[in-house]
């Protein structure tokens, strides 16, 4: 058992006041069988009030309304999670035996209504596309791979066709986009993994969260983005195209979505004028946590959740 501190911040900033909207924050990682949360704090400035709920997907999503106008909103996320993996640990690996599910994958009829949801295309004008690329990585190989291997071969090529280059631009690229430029961040090749592998008739949603990885360490990173597919035999199985293999202990999931945009850290509006927009600022810090439970608090109004 491993037990890390996140923390998550990030900084809007206007050139005048602006009045907020509702705010919609994807920020407290989902629990399961690998990960508890032992702590969760949100630090809001200026001064929220914080409703929460359970969406269709099985998210934590607070709903933030923040009634003072201001030239900058800051959102400081603070977590301690307690996570299972590595070798001494006592736990199902993420995969638990070796998939036998070959395509085409026959979904139980009792799960098909769901599964549908997570088939259905997102850019259905570049369906066709996407599908000759995905038959393309996988031409004369399908008979020997099971949908897993498939899927795992397709996260490969992504890795090694698809440049990584860190947009600060919101949203994510088209498939096609992503294809035309061979380049991409995160977001942009999981929403590429995601399509590919639902032209294939595989059920996929896109995930969000966190990696503890070198710039996390060091205080410089940000939020990450990958693929979980449903495999009837082995349920959700997670795939990072930008890592190039499957998602591990280091993985730390916020939200999962049939659609991008469902999986946001934040969102929100703001009435202001036209320009005063000056830009953000996120920075996400994982660490290995050995003080208990404490978390440091700021001198910001604080939402401490346990």
């Amino acid at each position: 058992m491993r037990r890390y501190y996140i923390e998550h911040r990030t900084i809007y900033r206007y050139s005048e006041p602006v009045r907020f909207g509702l705010h919609r924050l994807v920020l407290r990682p989902r629990e399961g069988h690998d990960v508890t949360v032992v702590k969760h704090q949100l630090e809001i400035q200026p001064s929220a009030r914080l409703f929460w709920l359970t969406d269709l997907f099985g998210n934590s999503i607070a709903i933030a309304e923040i009634p003072e106008p201001a030239t900058s909103l800051e959102i400081v996320n603070k977590v301690i999670i307690e996570r299972v993996g590595g070798p001494s640990d006592e736990a199902p690996p993420l995969i638990t035996r070796e998939s036998k599910i070959t395509l085409p994958v026959a979904y139980p009829q009792m799960e098909q209504s769901v599964v549908s949801g997570y088939i259905h295309a997102v850019y259905p004008e570049e369906q066709s596309g996407v599908h000759e690329w995905a038959a393309q990585q996988i031409k004369g190989e399908v008979a020997d791979m099971s949908a897993y291997e498939i899927v795992a071969h397709l996260n490969r090529c992504i890795h090694t066709q698809i440049r990584y280059r860190r947009r600060e631009e919101r949203g994510v690229q088209s498939p096609a986009t992503t294809l035309s430029f061979s380049a991409g961040s995160c977001r942009d090749m999981a929403n590429l993994l995601m399509e590919a592998c639902r032209s294939l008739g595989l059920a996929a949603r896109f995930a969000s969260g966190y990696l503890d990885a070198a710039a996390a360490n060091a205080g410089r990173g940000s939020t990450h983005a990958w693929v979980e597919v449903y495999l009837p035999d082995n349920g959700w199985c997670g795939f990072d195209p930008t890592v190039g293999g499957p998602i591990s202990p280091k993985h730390v999931t916020l939200g999962v979505s049939s659609h991008p945009r469902g999986v946001m850290p934040i969102s929100g509006i703001y009435d202001g004028s036209p320009g005063c927009y000056l830009g953000m600022d996120v920075a996400v810090t994982i660490r290995q946590s050995y003080d208990d439970d404490k978390l440091v608090e700021g001198n910001r109004s604080i939402v401490c959740l346990s």
